[in-house]
């Protein structure tokens, strides 16, 4: 055993406060599929544990969590999962962060991954933990195994009342070898899963006690604010700093450079021994810019390229079945639309902000961090340091949206911490993160359909928008992956003919993931126009989906829906709309009644939502994760940021707002039980609300809407 890798053993011990004894397990997937092994063996063989269960001497269980808390729950629900094979209370277990590492497999918080993707690996540690410590018992006591039960913490003896508590069996059982088969148990004698258990993280953020980006501190440490080129591509021409210099607090004015994907943002950084003075330095600051040698977009011209584009390009396919033809004859009738979608800022409440100490060896990072393992990789790269030598800390995070999984801010942190040779936090304002982007992409869409003989026989969507792999991987000429996300798959049963283009489009505005991705903008595109087809062939919209949605599991969701909200069961004064997307592998159908508001306008009444997402851990977490989407996507329904002359106009929650708790209409949710993979439920909830409340519009007043954002009072 090395020295580096027995301290490295010794300092993650201390870390958890573990001591010297303990039981520790870690999942491998990279020696076989799904394997087991004890800390002990995995030292014995050099191999980095990538998931933790812990148990100290005191029978506390700790949990190493690879993902990020941003307020969707993994926190909880890891444990929770953990909690119920492991024969344990919540209050035994507790929570640490672990660092950005490779050794982990994927650590992005994304993708509504974290319990999809990870479930059945921790259900299979946490009840090989427990059967090792039965086994461990049953040695002592000299008796069958089956004798021996697992219950809160304890191994009990039935027939003698004899029990240990686990961390009376941690050094005898971290002497075993793991079976490789364990009985997990059937949902119906779950105790824990399944459970509106109370979220463990709650009391740390209502007291204080957890620790956000923003509140990390180090010894030595330095602020920074950044006055950034608001124009992606352009440069520092000069700058005058004799004034930011003056003021009390700043020690250091320097230019930086931040890697926005393979292009470099340019900016004057202020350094300060507090974030108030750096603040007042950037204010002081005199620069002139260098804008020259590339486009400054127009918001109107951006939508209007799309619309050319729409009417003379076909396209990439995407995904094609059949042989569609959408030409109108006498026997065929042609359904078609067009629908525009906006660009928007994260602007998650928690603005964007990291702390990073360069040294000559090493590299370490703390903050708000959705990716922690791509933070590693990036940072090493862009620094030419071993991956090895670059630790990620992961503090809570106040939202992510997939913002913070980005790799730009830590970059930024990491070079002024390098150019000023001392740890530095740097924080953005509220304006930095709603202007400087990455931004989710404004997408247009074509929808052409074609009704023979009263079914619907061919369908076509074309879409056009800036791709985020081209920006992500800097290869273009393919057509975009997501182009069909969000749209139902049991239509490609029914419909006979489909195809799916997607148009490359690019501008020099940089583009992100946001909540749900490409999801958030095709749903109401897709489910709009499939609204307009119902409607065209005279079919009730709740109907039409049940027809061409073909799947048993769809059609229990879709008769759910129908229950839940009373489908059409009220008078002429209201409006209904239905639309149900998929994305994560997860289903979501979502009803929203309307009706018209005193004095003009329209108003929400309520919505409905049911959710399939397979095996569920928490459903009060679930029902929380889906109002939050639907509240984010009214957001979306609202407003958009836009685009004069190069640089984004809406700078924080004034002209940006949020909606507001007067906005929001009451929401029932229903979760589908079945036993099904495990699909996501962080994002999956978004992308059904603006077609359903579009279509409900419609239903009301026979107006269609067709372009986002639009403001209900003005219907």
């Amino acid at each position: 055993m090395s020295k580096e890798t027995d301290f490295s053993r010794r300092k993650f011990l201390q870390l958890a406060g573990l001591g010297g004894a303990a039981l520790c397990l870690g999942i491998f997937p990279g020696i076989s599929k799904a394997s087991v092994i004890t800390e002990g063996a995995a030292l014995a063989e050099n191999i980095e544990m990538n998931a933790w269960i812990i148990i100290n001497t005191s029978g506390r269980i700790t949990l190493v969590d690879h993902r990020a808390e941003m307020g969707q729950g993994s926190y909880h629900s890891v444990p929770q999962i953990i909690a119920e094979e492991l024969e344990v209370d919540l209050s035994q277990v507790d929570v640490i962060f672990a660092q950005g590492s490779t050794k982990y497999g994927s650590q992005i918080t994304g993708g509504s991954s974290t319990i999809r993707t990870s479930y059945k690996n921790l259900l299979k540690l946490s009840a090989t933990a427990r059967e090792m410590l039965r086994q461990a018992a049953a040695k002592r006591w000299n008796v069958p195994l089956a004798e021996c039960m697992a219950r809160s913490g304890n191994i009990i003896h039935e027939k003698t009342s004899r029990k240990f508590h686990y961390g009376e069996l941690v050094a005898e059982a971290s002497k075993l070898t793991p079976p490789e088969k364990v009985d997990l148990k059937p949902r119906s004698e779950y105790k824990i899963i399944g459970k509106p258990v109370k979220r463990m993280d709650t009391h740390l953020k209502t007291n204080g006690a957890a620790v956000f980006g923003l509140d990390k501190r180090l010894p030595g440490m330095l602020f920074a604010s950044v006055e950034r080129n608001p124009r992606l591509r352009g440069k520092v021409a000069s700058f005058d700093d004799s004034q930011a210099r003056k003021i009390k607090g700043v020690k250091d004015v320097i230019k930086i450079t931040m890697k926005v994907w393979d292009t470099d943002r340019e900016g004057i950084a202020v350094i300060a021994d507090n974030s108030w003075a750096a603040l007042q330095g950037r204010k002081a600051l005199k620069i002139v810019w260098d804008d020259s040698g590339f486009e400054h977009v127009n918001t109107p011209e951006i939508y209007k390229k799309h619309q050319e584009l729409l009417v003379t390009e076909e396209g990439l396919t995407a995904k094609e079945q059949g042989s569609v033809n959408t030409t109108a004859d006498g026997s065929r009738k042609k359904i078609e639309a067009v629908y525009m979608t906006p660009y928007q800022s994260h602007l998650a409440i928690e603005p964007i902000n990291c702390i990073a100490h360069y040294q000559k060896d090493k590299i370490e990072i703390w903050g708000p961090i959705q990716a922690p393992d791509w933070i590693q990789k990036d940072v090493a790269k862009a620094f030419n340091m071993d991956a090895k030598n670059v630790t990620v800390n992961m503090t809570f995070l106040g939202g992510g949206f997939g913002r913070k999984a980005f790799t730009d801010f830590p970059n930024e942190a990491v070079a002024i911490s390098q150019k000023i040779n001392a740890p530095v936090q740097v924080v953005w304002s509220r304006e930095d993160d709603a202007t400087q982007g990455p931004f989710r992409p404004g997408v247009s869409y074509r929808g052409e359909g074609i009704i023979e003989n009263g079914k619907l026989t061919d369908l076509k969507f074309r879409m056009v928008g800036q791709n985020i792999n081209h920006w992500q991987s800097g290869k273009k000429g393919t057509a975009n992956p997501s182009t069909t996300e969000g749209f139902m798959e049991p239509y490609f049963k029914t419909i006979k003919n489909i195809k799916f283009s997607d148009i490359p489009f690019e501008t020099p505005v940089p583009v992100l993931w946001w909540r749900s991705v490409y999801a958030s903008t095709n749903g109401f595109a897709y489910e709009s126009f499939m609204d307009e087809i119902a409607r065209s062939m005279g079919m009730d919209s709740l109907e039409f989906r049940r027809q061409y949605m073909d799947d048993e599991r769809t059609r229990k969701l879709i008769d759910r829906l129908k229950q839940v909200s009373q489908w059409k069961s009220s008078g002429p004064q209201e409006g209904y709309g239905i639309a149900i997307t998929e994305c994560f592998k997860s289903t979501v159908g979502q009803v929203v009644k309307v009706s018209k508001r005193k004095g003009g306008g329209v108003k929400i009444d309520k919505v409905w939502a049911v959710i399939d997402c397979g095996w569920y851990v928490n459903p009060d977490i679930i029902q929380a994760q889906v109002e939050g989407s639907i509240v984010m996507a009214l957001g979306a329904t609202m407003h958009e940021q836009t685009f004069t002359d190069g640089k984004a106009d809406l700078m924080n929650y004034s002209t940006y707002p949020l909606p507001r708790i007067y906005d929001i209409p009451p929401v029932e949710v229903h979760v589908m039980e079945n036993k099904e993979d495990a699909g996501g439920v962080g994002e999956p909830g978004l992308p059904p609300f603006a077609p359903a409340l579009a279509n409900a519009i419609f239903d009301l007043t026979g107006k269609r809407i067709r372009t986002l954002p639009f403001d209900l009072a003005q219907i």
